[in-house]
């Protein structure tokens, strides 16, 4: 499986102050508001964690997870954003995390080796769902897909065998 999401860092500003009292609390663990507090770069951190989360659990949902808000079961072991790692429940899941300017854009796998297997060449008519769960046709054949966008930005990935 495979889970992708995308902040627009304009956007976000504009939609959400992360700085206002309970708001950290609500969303981040203790350990992942130690790197945001740590951070030269505080609401790049925010995004960044808060996108990784994002994309693990889209993972969950393909994987017949429950759907619901439950952003602190969901925890960024570390802030490194080229070798991310996140927890849920007994599950590791490794991610990467990008940022461009205004865009920040996390992709999560289950196994580190699947991140040579991604691909963002989709085009969206073969982008199919099933049971609400992001697949991407090609050849016939089936692949796990993620699909997100945020504010001007969307991106379409999936993985191949």
């Amino acid at each position: 499986m495979i889970g992708n999401d995308v902040v627009d860092l304009a956007l976000a500003t504009t939609q959400s102050n992360w700085k206002r009292k309970g708001y950290l609390d609500k969303i981040f663990t203790n350990l992942e508001q130690e790197f945001i507090l740590k951070s030269s770069n505080p609401n790049e951190m925010v995004w960044s964690l808060w996108s990784r989360k994002e994309a693990v659990y889209k993972i969950i949902i393909q994987k017949g997870g429950i759907r619901g808000y439950y952003p602190k079961k969901i925890e960024c072991m570390n802030s490194d954003f080229e070798n991310g790692l996140v927890a849920f429940e007994n599950q590791l899941f490794y991610t990467i995390t990008i940022i461009l300017n205004d865009l920040i854009h996390s992709l999560a796998v289950e196994n580190n080796e699947d991140f040579d297997k991604i691909s963002g060449k989709i085009t969206i008519e073969n982008l199919k769902k099933i049971n609400e769960i992001p697949f991407y046709e090609l050849d016939s054949k089936l692949y796990a897909a993620s699909k997100s966008h945020h504010g001007k930005f969307e991106k379409s990935v999936y993985l191949q065998s």
